[in-house]
């Protein structure tokens, strides 16, 4: 396969969003969102109410990316061979044998819907495949294929009889994006491709071999010195007892973001600079990625939480306090 050039990778990225667009409407900034993840090679956790078109989303980019698609439906009876696979008792030519039997997440796009109605045996389960592209069943390992990409769902209305994510679990998601309401004009679109004669559907625009080249090219686009520091200072400047902590960090923050918050920044903003055509990392790709790379990684404190301070308003403070 030839080498892919900054140019052709801006071309598959935009056939990709183009076929989503057929069938997804509106929700621009999630798309590009998941899609950065998938190219950055982080998985994504979407918060959102039910019906906003979030099984769709994956089941829209399985069809554009020509991967396979699998999903999960979280609940509290769900156990971990349920998603990993279990070891059967098989019987051929008289001989008897246990044999593996993966589960749904052997697939390159997994949906885990309402990821916190699952016990943490459960969460965990899926969350060390996330970690190791791999799967341990009865002492054996077993490789996930690739591209593998998890994206998870959670409701946030509905709290009771859930598992919340713990911090260091939701640490493990590269992105967490917020799904909100579509407009007027947006709505009546939906309407419209949802209930009449016809459906939208996505045509193959890359394959699983062209997101692997991709992820290649995303690493190699370079960053300077500069933009480096500024995401360490980013990073470092979300903890209270920082030196250039800002006001809403000091007085509402209880432990800021952790080092994986920076690697997600970098990686998100070589990604959006190639989405944009630029081969270099400008102040702008990580702005871009900002409030998704660290929403869930920052912690409020009970005053933060009290007074509905929202995570995105520390971020943007960061980022306009710090900002070059």
């Amino acid at each position: 396969m030839s080498e892919l050039s900054a140019e052709n990778f801006r071309t598959l990225a935009e056939k990709i969003e183009s076929e989503v667009g057929r069938v997804i409407v509106g929700q621009h900034d999630v798309v590009r969102h998941v899609l950065v993840s998938i190219l950055a090679g982080g998985h994504v956790l979407l918060e959102g109410v039910p019906g906003l078109g979030k099984t769709m989303l994956i089941r829209t980019l399985g069809q554009a990316l020509d991967l396979n698609f699998s999903r999960v439906q979280f609940t509290p009876d769900l156990m971990p061979a349920d998603i990993l696979g279990t070891e059967i008792l098989s019987d051929e030519n008289g001989r008897r044998e246990f044999r593996f039997r993966s589960g749904p997440l052997f697939s390159n796009l997994v949906l885990a819907d309402e990821i916190n109605r699952a016990t943490p045996k459960t969460q965990s389960a899926l969350l060390e495949a996330m970690q190791e592209g791999s799967v341990t069943v009865a002492q054996r390992t077993y490789k996930l294929e690739e591209p593998f990409f998890v994206m998870a769902t959670q409701n946030p209305l509905e709290m009771e009889g859930t598992y919340p994510l713990p911090e260091a679990q939701l640490d493990r998601f590269f992105f967490k994006v917020n799904v909100d309401m579509p407009d007027v004009k947006q709505m009546s679109e939906i309407l419209d491709r949802t209930t009449g004669k016809e459906t939208s559907s996505a045509n193959k625009a890359a394959s699983g071999a062209d997101i692997i080249q991709m992820r290649a090219l995303a690493r190699t686009v370079p960053i300077a010195s500069h933009v480096k520091e500024y995401i360490a200072s980013l990073v470092l400047a979300s903890h209270p007892d920082d030196t250039n902590a800002t006001p809403l960090v000091k007085k509402y923050v209880r432990y800021g973001v952790s080092p994986r918050g920076g690697q997600a920044l970098v990686l998100g903003a070589k990604v959006t600079a190639l989405l944009t055509g630029r081969y270099n990392v400008a102040f702008e790709d990580v702005h871009a990625v900002a409030n998704a790379a660290l929403r869930h990684r920052l912690l409020l404190n009970f005053d933060g939480l009290a007074e509905g301070i929202k995570p995105d308003d520390v971020i943007q403070e960061l980022v306009s306090t710090l900002q070059k």
